[in-house]
């Protein structure tokens, strides 16, 4: 579970952002889920009730709480939402897993256009923008291989 943290860490550091992450702002965001881009929130169950999530997300947690990752069936769990030729969104708490994420799937996946939104759910939240219950997600999986 440890070498794809350190794996996902050497790309990010070893490799220049690919053109296919765009990193983008909450109103950007905003605009892409009005455009019906799915947004993906990977941070853990408990993340999700403490803040809340933004309206219209899909719920699949990468990194778990000890950091652990199951990339193989969180990319199959992903695929149900948008597949390597359809755009997504991720976001977590502060844009730090999904920058690493961001570059996994462009990379490493094949995604051919993912939007990593900046400074996560702090900077949603903090431009007042509107937050839900995580039970109001459009699906959840708080652990992809038993989901």
């Amino acid at each position: 579970m440890r070498r794809w943290i350190l794996a996902l860490s050497a790309a990010l550091i070893a490799t220049p952002a690919a053109a296919e992450v765009v990193n983008i702002d909450t109103a950007e965001l905003a605009r892409l889920q009005a455009a019906g881009v799915p947004l993906v929130d990977v941070r853990t169950a408990g993340e999700w009730q403490e803040t809340g999530i933004v309206p219209g997300s899909h719920l699949l947690t990468f990194f778990d709480e000890r950091g652990g990752v199951e990339p193989e069936a969180w990319v199959a769990k992903l695929q149900a939402i948008a597949t390597p030729g359809q755009p997504v969104a991720i976001i977590c708490r502060s844009g730090n897993r999904t920058r690493a994420i961001s570059q996994f799937l462009s990379e490493q996946v094949g995604y051919t256009r993912v939007y990593n939104v900046e400074k996560g759910i702090r900077a949603w939240i903090g431009t007042h923008q509107p937050v839900v219950d995580a039970a109001q997600a459009k699906s959840t999986c708080a652990q992809a291989r038993q989901c």
